[in-house]
C-alpha cells in the first residue's frame, strides 16, 4: 500500500484525500496548526480545532504523536491529520506519493519533486516537471482534472464560481492582518450588513443575505485580503457541506494519476 502525504486541509485537499483513502491508500493529511480555511464543513479542516471531523462518511483525527501514524496507516480506519513539522513527518513516514493542495493562489510554488518518488501540484502556478513531477488543472471548464505531465496550468482566472448571480460579491476578505473573531457558524443564516465578524477592532459585515458557508475559525491570524467568509444567497437550498463537484472531479484526476503512475513504476 502507498503511503501518501496531502499537504492541505481546504475543500480540494479533503476530497482528494477523500478519493483516496475510499481508494484504499494510506493517507496522512498536513495543514498548519491555525489553517484559514473557510469551507470548513466541506472539509477535513475542523479536526485541527476539534480533534476530529467526519466528511461524507470518512473520518480523520488530529494525531499529534508521530509514532502512531503507521499503525493507524495499517488500520485504515481514519484519515490522520498532522501539524508537526514538516521534515519530522517526512522522516516518520517516508511517503512515496505528495500531493500538494494547498492552492496558494497567488504563491509561487518551491520545488518539491526531491520530497517523494512521485509528486502532484494542484492549482494555478505549478510546472510540471519543475516545481513537481506532474500537475493537475484546478481551473473549471472542460479540461477540470486533467493531469498535466508537461508544462502549467490555466493562469488564475477572475472571478469565482456565480450563485444566484453572485460571485465576488459572495466574499468577504481580510481588509488587514490581525486576529480573526466570530461568534457565528457555518449554515447561520445572515442579513445583508449584518456584522458577521471582526479582525482585531476592524468589524467585517455580511456582504449580502444568505447563509454562511464558509467561515474562517474564531482565533486564527489572518494575513490581509485572506479569505475569511462566504455567503451562500440560496437561503433554503444552501450547500454548506459535503465535497462538491469541483474538487471532486480534481480528486479523480489525482487518483487516475497516481494509478498511471503505479501501473509504469511499481511492477
Amino acid at each position: 500500500m502507498l503511503n501518501i502525504l496531502v499537504r492541505g486541509c481546504g475543500d480540494v485537499g479533503s476530497a482528494v484525500a477523500h478519493c483516496l483513502f475510499q481508494a484504499g491508500y494510506g493517507i496522512v493529511m498536513h495543514d498548519s496548526t491555525l489553517p484559514t480555511t473557510t469551507r470548513r464543513k466541506m472539509s477535513f479542516a475542523d479536526a485541527i480545532f476539534d480533534g476530529d471531523a467526519i466528511l461524507d462518511g470518512v473520518e480523520s483525527k488530529r494525531i499529534n504523536r508521530l509514532l502512531f501514524l503507521s499503525d493507524l496507516l495499517i488500520e485504515h480506519k481514519i484519515i490522520p491529520i498532522v501539524t508537526s513539522d514538516l521534515t519530522v513527518i517526512f522522516e516518520t513516514l517516508h511517503p512515496q506519493v505528495l500531493i500538494d493542495a494547498r492552492m496558494r493562489k497567488h504563491s509561487q510554488p518551491e520545488s518539491q519533486t526531491h520530497l517523494a518518488a512521485l509528486t502532484i501540484g494542484l492549482g494555478p502556478n505549478f510546472v510540471a516537471g519543475e516545481t513537481t513531477h506532474l500537475v493537475i488543472e484546478t481551473a473549471r471548464g472542460d479540461f477540470l482534472g486533467q493531469i498535466i505531465e508537461r508544462g502549467s496550468t490555466s493562469p488564475l482566472q477572475g472571478e469565482p464560481n456565480e450563485i444566484d448571480g453572485h460571485a465576488r460579491d459572495r466574499y468577504v476578505y481580510a481588509p488587514s492582518a490581525g486576529i480573526f473573531h466570530t461568534i457565528h457558524q457555518i449554515g447561520d443564516k445572515v442579513e445583508n450588513g449584518e456584522e458577521v465578524a471582526r479582525i482585531d477592532s476592524t468589524l467585517l459585515f455580511a456582504p449580502l443575505s444568505g447563509v454562511l458557508r464558509g467561515l474562517t475559525h474564531d482565533g486564527v491570524p489572518v494575513k490581509i485580503r485572506t479569505k475569511v467568509i462566504e455567503i451562500d444567497p440560496r437561503i433554503e437550498n444552501a450547500q454548506i457541506k459535503g465535497i462538491t463537484e469541483r474538487p471532486a472531479r480534481i480528486a479523480q484526476g489525482v487518483l487516475q494519476a497516481i494509478q498511471t503512475w503505479e501501473k509504469y513504476n511499481l511492477r
